[in-house]
C-alpha cells in the first residue's frame, strides 16, 4: 500500500489562515524586522529554541523584566570582604574571586529561596528528584538500621531496669521520628546567597548557585538590557534566569519564568528557526521584550502593579506592539485604574495592544478584560482550521473550519462587539528548557492573540520600511475592514473576521496619509456605552430611540493645530437591516456630534440579531467604515406552559462544534431552573458543554452563570439545576465539543421552579434568638425542605500599623513624573488550632482591572517571618492551611494619588476560617415549636401564592456557648414567655464575628444548587464565667490592710530582684528567709546573666528551697484520693503551691547540674565554676534529680522538658531529645534555637540527610526580613 510520508507542517504553527506565510514569501524583508514586541506573560525563557536571534543576527530578546516583584531580593545589607571572604546572610563564607573588580570594596548581600522562583511543574519535579537522590536512600538505610537495633534490644535485654527502659524509649523514639519524617517530608529547596556590587562601570550580581560559597563557579551578570546575558541555576532544574539591579544595588530582581505559557506565546509571535523555517513564529524578524506579569507568589496570577510596571517599561523602550494573553472577567467595561493606564499606552503613546478575548464561551457576553471589554485593545478570538486538526490534534476525521467551543463570545455588556478579529488559536511551539521538552501543544485565545500580534508585526515591519504613517487606530480599522468572513462562524465569535495580513497592509498603503491616520472615533451610545444592546424582556415590543455620539480624537503630539481646524469628514451612514433606522449623512469636524438611531425589534423572530450602523467617507467609500455602531437585539421566547413552566426541544441534532442557543424570558416568580438532557443515540457517548447565562448591570458575567462540561452516555441523561433572576433573559447554550466526532440527537428541556425566600441575603443575629423567614412561590405548587448549613467562621481584623510609602525607582514612575505611592497595612491574628484560612478584603475583592486602585497584594507570614502564602483580588483562589500559632499579614495597595491611600488606613480584612465540621440550624414551622423544641420542619408543601413561615433557632447546646435571654409577647395569652439558649462556639470567637454558609430550600439533592441563598449568622459576646469561690473566700480569715500592704510590698520586691543587682536580694531574704518566691526570683536573675551563669549558686539556692519544703508531706497529700476535711480547699491550694515551687526548684537544679556536668566533661569549665564544684556533679546526681521529678510530674510536661532535654543529651539519647523538642514545637510553636538543636541531634545520630534538610529549613523559616512587595 502506498503511503503519504508528508507531514502537514502548515498546521503546527498556523500561518496560512491569516496569509502570514504568503506575505513573507512575497515580502521576505518585512518579516517583523524593526518591530519591538512586548510579551506580557509568565516570563520568557531566553534559552528556549527559536528565541536567540533574528534572521539578520540581532538578539531576539532585547530585555527581560519581572514586573511582579516576586523575584526581588532585598540586598540593602552592605558588607566588606575580610581576607577575600564575605559572610552571606545564610551564614556561609563566600569566597570572592580575584577576577572580580569592585573599586569600593562594598558588597550588597541578600538571600533567596530558589523554590520561590520555580514554576509549580518544575518544583514538583525537582522535589521528587532531590528526594530520590538526597533523602530516600539514606532514609531507608537509617530506618532499617534503627528498627533492627530496637528489635535486637527487645530480644536481648529485659525492660525492668530504668536504664534499659530509657535505652528502649530512645530507640523507639528514633524509629517513630524517622517514620514521622518520612510521612511529613517537605523540601523547601535550595537557599542561596545573592551578591551585588559595582565594578566601576555598572552594577553586577552573582547568585551562589554552588550553595557552598565557591563564587568562582558562579555566573556574574549585569542587568539584562545592558549585555543580554543570562545563566542557568543548575543542570538539574534547567531554569534560565537573568537579573536587573535597582535602587543603587539595594534591590536585585531575579527574572525567571513562572510557567511555559509566556515562552510558548513568544515563540508563536516571533520565534526564529534557521534550520526549520516551518517552525518559525509569525514574525521571525521581530525582537522581543519579555515582561513577566504573572506573580509566582500567587500561582502566576497577574497583578495590577505588574501591569502598570509593564506599561512603564513598554513606554520607556518604545515598543511597537504588546501581546497580552491574560485576562479576567470584569464587572464593568472600560473602567478602572489599570484599564485606564493600559488605554493611555495606546492612545497617548501609540502602542498597539493585542489581547486574548477569553476562553469562557460559548455563551454570549463572556469576553474577558481587557481584551474584550477595553475599547483601546484589540481582542482576538480563537479559530481552528482543518490543517491544525490534522497536525496538532491528530483527528481521524477532518472537520470544517470553526471556532473553538470555549472561545469567548461578544457582545460586551456595554454593547461593543467584544471580539475584534480572530486568528488560529492553537500551536505547537517552544517551551522553557526546564520542561525538558523542546515544544508543546497549547490552545486558547492565549495562542490566537500572539498569532494576530505577530501578523500585525509583519504589517508594521512593512509600513516602517516604507515610511508609511500609521497609528493604533488606523491599524485597527485596517484589520477590521479587511477581515475574512468564515462560513458558519457567528459574528460574536469571529469579530470582524479572520485577520488577513496582506489585505490589511495593502489597505494601509492605499489609504495612507488620509485625514484619519491618527484619529480615533469614539462612539458613545445612550451615555457611555459602546453599542446598542437590547436583551431584556419588555424592550422588544416597541421602537427604541438611541442617542449616538461620535467624537473624533487626535493622538497626542501627532496632529498640528491646523489639521484639527481643517478636519471635516462628510460621512454616509448605512445599515443593512430594515429594523434599524438612522440618518443618511453626518458631517464630522473636531468635536463630538450626536444623532439618533431607532431600533424596532417588533416582528423580529426569537433569537439573537446583529447589525451595525457604519459610517463611510463619502469621498472614499472603498476604504470601508471609519466607525461602526454595533447593534445587538435578543428576542427571548416566553414560557407558554403556565402549569409546569416547561420549555422542551426534541430531536435536536449536534455536529462537532455545533451550538444551539435558546433565549428564554424567565417567568415572573421563578427562582431556579433545571436543564435536563437526554441522548437519543444508542451507540456512542457525546461530550457537551452546557452554558447558561444571565447578565445584570455592573456585575461580572460569572455572577449569574452556570457552566458544566458533561459526557452523556448512549441513551443517558443529565440534570443540572441553577438559580435564575426573574424577568431577566436566560441564555441556554448547548454545544457539542469541537473535537468530539460524530453526530448525536438530543432531547432537552428547561423547567422553572418558584420556591424562594422573601429576602435575597438572609442574615440572622444570634441575639435575636428565633428568626423568621417566609418561603413563597408565585409560580406553582412545590415541595420544600429548608436547611441551613454553616461552613465558615469569619473574623474581621483591623490593621495594627499602616504606612504610606513613596515607591523608589523608575519602574514605579509613570510618564510625566507621576510617582506611584503604596500603603502597607499590617494585620496580626492568632490561629487557635490547625485549619484553613482565606484572607479577604471586601472593599477591593473581585476587582482587578476595573478597580479604582492600582493593585492589592497580601503576603502571610508566621511569627518567624517565614512566608506562607500570598493572594490578591480574588480571595476564593487563595485558601491557606495553617498550623496553630501567631501570624502576620502584610497588605499593599498602590495608587499615584496619596490622598486616595489615606482613606484606607483602617481598612478591615476578613479572615474566613473553615469549620472542622459543618453546623446546622434547627428549623421549625411555628414560633411555638421553636420555643418549645417541638417537631422540626421536614418536607413542606408550598402552594402557589401562599406565605409559609419558617423559624430558625440559634445553634444547639453542643455547638455554641452563648447565653441568650429573650422576651416574646404572646398576643393570644397576653403573657410574656422568657426562654434561654446556650451554645458553644469555636475557641477564640469574639463579638463581631459571624458564621457564613447557605440556606437551601430544595428537597432533592440534584436541585439544591438551584435554590441556594448565602446565609450569615452574626455572633454575640460570650458570657463571663461566674466565680463560684466567693463562699470559700468568705471562710478565709480577713486580712488587715497592713497585712495586705506587707504582702504586696514583698511581692513587688520579689519581682524586682531579677532587675536590681545592688543587694536587694540579700536585704529581703534576711527579713523573709522562708519566702520561696524570693529564691526563685534570685535564680531567675542568675539565669539572665548574659556573661556567665553562676550554676553553683543556683544549686545552692535550689537546695535551700528543698530544705524549706516538706517533700514527704507533699507526696503524702498527692497520695490522698479524697480529702473530706473542712479546710480541704485551702489545704489543696497550699499543697499545690508548694508542689509547684518544688517542681520549679528541681527543674532549675537539674538544669544547673547538667550545665556544670557538660562543661566539665567537654573541658569548657569557666572560672566562675571551680573545678571542685564541677567534679562534685556526677551523672548519678542528675539521675537522682530526674527520679525526684518522676514522683511529682509527667516527665514530658512543658515545665520539665528544658531539663529532660539536657539530661537526655548527656545520656546521648538523641531520639528522646528530638521527641521532646518536637513536642515543644507542637504545643507552643518553634524557634530557631530548637531547630538548631534538632539539627545537632541529627548530626550526632549520623542522620546526614535530616541535617541537610534541616539546614535549608532553618534558613527558610527564620528570614531576617519580610519579603519585598
Amino acid at each position: 500500500m502506498a503511503t503519504d510520508s508528508t507531514f502537514p507542517v502548515d498546521g503546527i504553527l498556523p500561518k496560512k489562515e491569516t496569509g502570514a506565510d504568503s506575505f513573507i514569501s512575497k515580502y521576505p524583508d518585512y518579516d517583523g524586522d524593526g518591530v519591538l514586541i512586548a510579551i506580557l506573560d509568565t516570563g520568557v525563557d531566553p534559552g528556549a529554541p527559536g528565541l536567540q536571534t533574528t534572521p539578520n543576527g540581532k538578539n531576539k530578546i532585547v530585555d527581560l523584566i519581572d514586573a511582579t516583584g516576586s523575584g526581588d531580593v532585598d540586598t540593602s545589607t552592605v558588607v566588606e570582604a575580610q581576607d577575600g571572604v564575605i559572610t552571606g546572610l545564610t551564614g556561609r563564607k563566600l569566597q570572592v574571586p580575584e577576577s572580580w573588580n569592585n573599586p569600593s570594596g562594598r558588597y550588597h548581600i541578600g538571600v533567596k529561596v530558589l523554590f520561590e522562583l520555580y514554576p509549580k511543574g518544575l518544583k514538583d519535579r525537582i522535589t521528587k528528584e532531590r528526594r530520590e537522590a538526597l533523602w530516600d536512600p539514606q532514609q531507608r538505610r537509617v530506618l532499617a538500621e534503627t528498627t533492627k537495633q530496637l528489635e535486637n534490644f527487645n530480644n536481648k535485654v529485659g525492660n525492668s531496669e530504668l536504664v534499659n527502659k530509657g535505652i528502649k524509649e530512645d530507640l523507639q523514639a528514633k524509629v517513630d521520628i524517622l517514620s514521622n519524617l518520612e510521612k511529613k517530608y517537605s523540601d523547601c529547596g535550595p537557599v542561596v546567597d545573592c551578591i551585588v556590587f559595582n565594578d566601576g562601570d555598572t552594577w553586577r550580581a552573582c547568585i551562589d548557585t554552588s550553595e557552598n560559597g565557591v563564587l568562582q563557579r558562579c555566573t556574574v551578570l549585569a542587568s539584562y538590557r545592558e549585555e543580554q546575558q543570562f545563566a542557568r541555576l543548575n543542570n538539574a532544574d534547567m531554569l534560565n534566569y537573568s537579573v536587573n539591579i535597582h535602587n543603587d544595588g539595594n534591590i536585585l530582581e531575579i527574572c525567571a519564568n513562572i510557567g511555559s505559557h509566556g515562552t510558548h506565546v513568544a515563540c508563536i509571535t516571533a520565534g526564529y528557526f534557521p534550520d526549520k523555517p516551518e517552525r518559525n513564529g509569525i514574525a521571525p524578524g521581530a525582537q522581543i521584550v519579555g515582561i513577566k506579569i504573572g506573580d509566582s507568589r500567587i500561582g502566576s496570577m497577574e497583578t495590577g502593579s505588574a501591569l502598570v510596571r509593564a506599561m512603564i517599561k513598554v513606554i520607556e523602550m518604545k515598543c511597537d506592539l504588546i501581546n497580552f494573553s491574560y485576562g479576567e472577567g470584569a464587572h464593568w467595561t472600560n473602567g478602572g485604574r489599570v484599564c485606564k493606564i493600559l488605554s493611555e499606552t495606546v492612545t497617548k503613546h501609540g502602542v498597539i495592544y493585542v489581547a486574548s478575548a477569553g476562553n469562557n464561551g460559548p455563551a454570549l457576553s463572556t469576553v474577558g478584560t481587557p481584551g474584550g471589554t477595553t475599547h483601546a485593545i484589540i481582542g482576538v478570538g480563537a479559530h481552528v482550521s482543518p490543517a491544525m486538526m490534522a497536525a496538532e490534534y491528530s483527528l481521524r476525521e477532518m472537520l470544517p473550519s470553526m471556532h473553538y467551543t470555549w472561545s469567548s463570545r461578544g457582545p460586551s455588556h456595554d454593547g461593543a462587539l467584544g471580539v475584534c478579529i480572530s486568528a488560529p488559536g492553537g500551536a505547537i511551539a517552544s517551551v522553557p528548557n526546564w520542561t525538558l521538552r523542546g515544544s508543546q501543544l497549547m490552545n486558547g485565545t492565549s495562542m490566537s492573540s500572539p498569532n494576530a500580534c505577530g501578523s500585525i508585526g509583519l504589517i508594521l515591519s512593512a509600513l516602517k520600511a516604507n515610511n508609511i504613517p500609521y497609528s493604533p487606530h488606523s491599524v485597527r480599522r485596517a484589520l477590521e475592514n479587511t477581515g475574512k468572513h468564515v462560513e458558519g462562524v457567528e459574528v460574536f465569535a469571529l469579530g470582524h473576521g479572520m485577520l488577513q495580513v496582506e489585505k490589511a497592509y495593502e489597505y494601509l498603503c492605499k489609504h495612507a496619509r488620509c485625514n484619519e491616520d491618527y484619529l480615533e472615533f469614539i462612539v458613545h451610545c445612550n451615555g457611555s456605552k459602546k453599542g446598542i444592546y437590547i436583551r431584556e424582556p419588555g424592550l422588544q415590543g416597541r421602537p427604541i430611540e438611541n442617542t449616538v455620539t461620535v467624537e473624533p480624537k487626535f493622538m497626542e503630539d501627532k496632529a498640528e493645530q491646523k489639521e484639527k481646524i481643517d478636519l471635516c469628514l462628510q460621512l454616509r451612514l448605512i445599515c443593512s437591516e430594515s429594523w434599524v433606522h438612522c440618518p443618511q449623512h453626518l458631517e464630522l469636524m473636531n468635536t463630538a456630534r450626536s444623532f439618533s438611531i431607532s431600533v424596532n425589534p417588533c416582528g423580529l423572530p426569537i433569537g439573537v440579531h446583529y447589525t451595525e450602523v457604519r459610517g463611510y467617507d463619502c469621498h472614499c467609500p472603498d476604504k470601508g467604515p471609519v466607525f461602526r455602531v454595533p447593534i445587538t437585539v435578543i428576542v427571548p421566547e416566553r414560557v407558554l406552559d403556565e402549569k409546569n413552566y416547561l420549555v422542551s426541544y426534541k430531536n435536536v441534532s449536534f455536529k462537532p462544534g455545533q451550538i444551539q442557543r435558546h433565549f428564554i424570558q424567565v417567568p415572573l416568580g421563578a427562582t431556579s431552573a433545571a436543564l435536563k438532557i437526554q441522548s437519543q443515540d444508542s451507540e456512542k457517548n457525546c461530550r457537551m458543554l452546557l452554558h447558561c447565562m444571565q447578565i445584570s448591570p455592573q456585575s461580572i458575567y460569572k455572577k449569574h452563570e452556570f457552566e458544566k462540561f458533561v459526557t452523556i452516555t448512549d441513551n443517558g441523561e443529565t440534570v443540572q439545576a441553577f438559580s435564575v433572576l426573574v424577568k431577566v433573559t436566560l441564555e441556554v447554550c448547548i454545544a457539542k465539543w469541537w473535537a468530539n466526532l460524530g453526530t448525536v440527537l438530543l432531547d432537552y428541556s428547561v423547567i422553572f421552579y418558584g420556591n424562594g425566600l422573601d429576602v435575597v441575603k438572609p442574615v440572622m443575629h444570634a441575639a435575636d434568638s428565633i428568626t423568621r423567614y417566609n418561603i413563597r412561590n408565585f409560580l406553582k405548587h412545590e415541595e420544600a425542605q429548608p436547611s441551613v448549613t454553616l461552613k465558615t467562621l469569619v473574623q474581621p481584623v483591623r490593621p495594627i500599623e499602616s504606612k504610606i510609602v513613596c515607591l523608589e525607582g523608575s519602574r514605579d514612575r509613570l510618564p510625566d513624573n507621576r510617582q506611584i505611592y503604596s500603603i502597607e497595612l499590617t494585620y496580626n491574628f492568632n490561629q487557635a488550632k490547625q485549619g484553613e484560612v482565606t484572607p479577604d478584603c471586601p472593599f477591593l475583592s473581585n476587582l482587578l482591572y476595573e478597580s479604582e486602585y492600582e493593585s492589592q497584594l497580601w503576603m502571610l507570614y508566621d511569627s518567624n517571618k517565614q512566608f506562607i502564602a500570598g493572594g490578591d483580588a480574588y480571595p476564593n483562589q487563595y485558601t491557606v492551611k495553617l498550623e496553630k500559632g501567631d501570624y502576620t499579614i502584610k497588605f499593599q495597595i498602590r495608587h499615584e494619588k496619596k490622598e486616595s491611600l489615606e482613606k484606607l488606613k483602617d481598612l478591615v480584612l476578613l479572615l474566613h476560617s473553615k469549620l472542622a465540621s459543618n453546623l446546622n440550624l434547627d428549623i421549625y414551622n411555628t414560633w411555638q415549636g421553636a420555643i418549645n423544641g417541638g417537631k422540626k420542619t421536614s418536607t413542606m408543601n408550598v402552594r402557589k401564592g401562599s406565605i409559609n413561615p419558617i423559624f430558625l433557632t440559634p445553634l444547639p447546646d453542643d455547638n455554641v456557648f452563648i447565653l441568650f435571654s429573650s422576651g416574646v409577647f404572646d398576643s393570644q395569652f397576653q403573657s410574656l414567655n422568657i426562654f434561654n439558649f446556650c451554645f458553644r462556639l469555636p475557641k477564640g470567637v469574639l463579638a463581631g464575628q459571624y458564621l457564613s454558609g447557605t440556606i437551601t430550600l430544595s428537597k432533592d439533592d440534584a436541585y439544591k444548587k438551584g435554590v441556594t441563598y448565602p446565609f450569615k449568622y452574626v455572633l454575640t459576646e460570650s458570657p463571663k464565667k461566674s466565680n463560684n469561690k466567693k463562699k470559700e473566700k468568705e471562710k478565709e480569715k480577713e486580712k488587715t490592710k497592713e497585712e495586705e500592704y506587707n504582702e504586696a510590698y514583698l511581692d513587688l520586691q520579689s519581682s524586682w530582684i531579677a532587675n536590681i543587682e545592688n543587694g536587694l536580694y540579700e536585704e529581703v531574704i534576711d527579713k523573709h528567709p522562708d519566702h520561696i518566691p524570693l529564691y526563685l526570683s534570685r535564680i531567675q536573675a542568675l539565669e539572665a546573666n548574659k556573661e556567665e551563669v553562676n550554676y553553683k549558686e543556683i544549686i545552692e539556692i535550689c537546695n535551700k528551697i528543698r530544705s524549706k519544703l516538706d517533700e514527704n508531706s507533699i507526696l503524702q497529700y498527692m497520695g490522698i484520693k479524697t480529702d473530706a476535711s473542712s479546710d480541704s480547699s485551702s489545704v489543696k491550694t497550699d499543697m499545690e503551691k508548694k508542689k509547684g515551687y518544688l517542681i520549679d526548684c528541681v527543674v532549675k537544679l537539674g538544669i544547673a547540674q547538667c550545665e556544670i556536668y557538660t562543661k566539665h566533661s567537654t573541658g569548657t569549665t569557666s572560672s566562675s565554676v571551680d573545678s571542685s564544684s564541677s567534679e562534685d556533679i556526677k551523672l548519678d546526681d542528675i539521675t537522682q534529680t530526674y527520679n525526684i521529678l518522676l514522683k511529682y510530674i509527667d516527665i514530658n510536661d512543658q515545665k520539665v522538658i528544658p531539663f529532660t532535654i539536657k539530661y537526655y543529651t548527656i545520656l546521648k539519647h538523641y531520639g528522646r531529645v528530638i521527641k521532646l523538642i518536637n513536642k515543644q514545637i507542637e504545643d507552643k510553636g518553634g524557634n530557631k534555637e530548637q531547630d538548631i538543636k534538632l539539627k545537632e541531634c541529627y548530626a550526632e545520630l549520623g542522620w546526614d540527610h535530616c541535617k541537610i534538610l534541616s539546614d535549608d529549613w532553618i534558613l527558610v523559616k527564620y528570614m531576617p526580613n519580610y519579603r519585598l512587595f
